[in-house]
């Protein structure tokens, strides 16, 4: 049994939610390169070359990509060897977000209720996701997430009548709807299976994934690759203006589901897809 002490969770926490928001992932700072690239329209062009010039200054400067720099989503993998002392694991996570949304100058965007709001000050709470894993170790990801790509997140609950194409057609109408409001080119993260809750979570978790690593399941992978390229027919474009690139990356993920059901989520982010991990 390994011991680990509350007090270097809050530390990684605080370093992860500066660091997030601060610096691309290297795999969607490719991606965005790559895109324009390609890209034939001036327009598009224009807007994806101060994308990059803004990414760039960010990371040379250490200021934030956006001036929305979300809610602190914090995935914890916990090694069932592992023994968490020191104080409550909630008030770490949450004391490392309040330190570092502090620390590295952050908008605070969480307000103490949903409808009759008033604003928490310091971010918290986070966004806690645990999960019981094999092992002496955690893995901490945090992974900031904006509400312009938030809100336009959708799930359904299809039947599994709805097969494959229904999916789709989901998964095209969320995007369509969506328009130039989630700050494209964005990456879409989807999540198929389970129950109403962990169906949200998987599209969530898909965003945390690195988009040049495709799913290890040859089915799922190819549907990854023809939704991403339906998707970019759209023309939606760089923040809405047309051309080739509605979207840097579609990822999915999967888990079993009840024979009556077939759950899709579709979690939409911008293309500031900001996520750092640690291994403690």
């Amino acid at each position: 049994m390994r011991e680990i002490k509350t007090a270097e969770i809050t530390d990684v926490v605080e370093r992860l939610c500066i660091e997030a928001n601060e610096q691309l992932p290297e795999d969607i700072k490719g991606a965005i390169r790559r895109c324009r690239a390609c890209e034939d329209w001036e327009t598009a062009q224009g807007v994806l070359d101060k994308i990059i010039e803004n990414f760039e200054i960010a990371g040379e400067e250490h200021v934030p990509i956006c001036q929305d720099t979300g809610m602190a989503c914090v995935f914890l993998e916990i090694g069932q060897d592992v023994h968490i002392t020191g104080g409550d694991l909630r008030e770490a996570v949450d004391e490392g977000v309040r330190r570092g949304y502090d620390k590295g100058y952050l908008r605070k965007s969480v307000v103490k209720d949903p409808v009759r709001r008033g604003n928490t000050g310091d971010n918290t709470p986070a966004m806690l996701y645990t999960e019981i894993v094999p092992g002496e170790q955690i893995k901490i990801t945090v992974g900031p997430k904006g509400f312009g790509s938030e809100n336009m997140s959708a799930i359904r609950m299809f039947k599994p009548s709805a097969g494959i194409e229904g999916i789709k057609s989901f998964i095209l109408e969320t995007v369509e709807a969506a328009g130039p409001n989630p700050c494209p080119p964005m990456v879409v993260g989807v999540g198929i299976g389970g129950t109403f809750d962990k169906c949200a979570l998987l599209a969530k978790k898909a965003l945390m994934r690195n988009t040049e690593e495709p799913n290890p399941d040859p089915y799922y992978a190819d549907l990854e690759k023809e939704m991403l390229e339906k998707i970019n027919e759209l023309g939606i474009g760089p923040q809405g203006f047309g051309g080739k690139t509605t979207a840097l990356a579609l990822n999915i993920e999967t888990m079993p589901t009840h024979i009556a059901g077939m759950p899709c989520a579709v979690n939409i982010n911008c293309h500031v897809t900001r996520h750092k991990t640690e291994v403690i």
